[in-house]
């Protein structure tokens, strides 16, 4: 069993995420402690805000009073509500958390259920609960569980842990609160060097991404939109600002992320460690389907790149063994386009460099489609987003594009 432990300053957050799960039926409430429970067994987010600010002092010493806590079984561990429920509040009481507030949910969203744990670090006086040797305490304390319980040990699962996230399926309603709970995960857990690997991340769950860049009343603007697409790489729906999912997956932090995951890739020797599984599923001269197939059992997916006559001019491979994107030139010459475009397919005399990139899943391609102002579509339609009306600044933008792209075609 892996436990997460996040601190943070923002209550309604936390209960919040959890609540989403509840409502979309994904979810739902095992237990708490020192909270009010309403006459038909249900929480509310209004209620528990108010249990737990009456139960905060007036003067907390520390920016970061909530706790919010995962407990995550291996995915081999079938356990009842009992257990789970037992599970939350032997983990609370061992880790000093057993006299808290605190509300204890059951995620269903994925193959692999897990419970969360909402609830406050400061004790009467409003002084944070020592916390500083957690990460030892809460492993021992999990490692207890588990033989208690008979589950399957954490060192036994991080091999081959893979994070079952849902495709965006349009047809399950709330677009937006499905992509939310694909990127905002995805962002942080795995490691891709640019923009253009991040993009091929998302596309493996039906999401579509694009950068909007440019001035507004002489200053910069760089932004991300987020749109969802069907099992054929179409858009479906409103594409949405990723101020709409918080700043984990705006512009910014998915740009520091890249330079972050460039150090990290390179420390821990990662790319290594991808190249070997590849040379594995390589080994024997396989067809295509079967060299898809074999590293689909080791845990990574690869994206081809193709034109329209078929030729490969892009490949990216996507471990989920350590959360690596990778193009697959960064592995070398011979895990590049043109090496598989070699082994796979007849070479043709005469091909010229594709100008659009059709990139291709299991049988199925996405492209991003651009208007006739050289901007990707969707750009000019940020008032149509579910942000409640237009937005001045964005508006201004794009008119300055539309002026600036009529202005370099005079010019020519």
């Amino acid at each position: 069993m892996v436990a997460k432990i996040s601190v943070g300053n923002s209550l309604f957050g936390a209960l919040a995420y959890n609540q989403n799960k509840i409502d979309e039926g994904e979810g739902h409430v095992l237990c708490s402690n020192k909270m009010t429970e309403r006459e038909d067994g249900k929480f509310n987010i209004h209620s528990c805000m108010e249990d737990f600010n009456r139960q905060l002092p007036q003067d907390i010493k520390t920016e970061k009073p909530i706790l919010h806590i995962s407990l995550n079984p291996h995915p081999d561990d079938i356990l009842t509500d009992e257990q789970l429920t037992a599970i939350a509040e032997e983990y609370m009481q061992k880790m000093g958390y057993g006299n808290q507030p605190y509300i204890v949910y059951k995620h269903e969203d994925i193959q692999r259920h897990h419970i969360h744990i909402v609830s406050t670090q400061v004790d009467e006086t409003g002084r944070k609960i020592a916390d500083s040797n957690n990460f030892f305490k809460s492993k021992s304390i999990t490692r207890e569980l588990e033989q208690k319980y008979g589950l399957h040990p954490a060192e036994k699962k991080k091999q081959g842990q893979v994070f079952d996230f849902k495709k965006v399926n349009p047809d399950n309603g709330n677009i937006k609160m499905q992509i939310a709970n694909v990127i905002k995960p995805l962002a942080s857990r795995y490691r891709f060097q640019s923009f253009n690997e991040y993009r091929a991340l998302l596309s493996l769950y039906n999401i579509n991404v694009v950068e909007v860049k440019g001035e507004v009343r002489g200053k910069p603007y760089n932004g991300l939109v987020y749109s969802a697409t069907d099992d054929n790489g179409n858009k479906v729906g409103n594409p949405l600002k990723s101020s709409l999912f918080g700043k984990s997956v705006g512009y910014n932090v998915v740009n520091e992320r890249i330079d972050k995951s460039k150090v990290e890739i390179k420390d821990k020797r990662l790319r290594e460690q991808t190249r070997q599984r590849i040379i594995s599923a390589i080994g024997g001269n396989p067809s295509r389907e079967m060299f898809t197939k074999e590293l689909s059992n080791q845990h990574i997916d690869v994206l081809f790149r193709e034109n329209d006559a078929g030729r490969i001019y892009g490949v990216t491979f996507i471990d989920h063994n350590n959360g690596c994107v990778l193009n697959g030139s960064r592995l070398g010459k011979e895990y590049s386009a043109n090496a598989f475009e070699e082994r796979f397919n007849t070479l043709h005399s005469g091909e010229t460099t594709p100008t659009t990139e059709i990139a291709v899943q299991n049988g199925h391609s996405y492209e991003p489609i651009r208007n006739n102002d050289g901007l990707v579509d969707g750009a000019l339609d940020l008032f149509s987003m579910e942000s409640g009306g237009t937005d001045p600044q964005e508006e201004a933008f794009i008119r300055k594009l539309k002026k600036k792209k009529k202005k370099q075609q005079r010019k020519f």
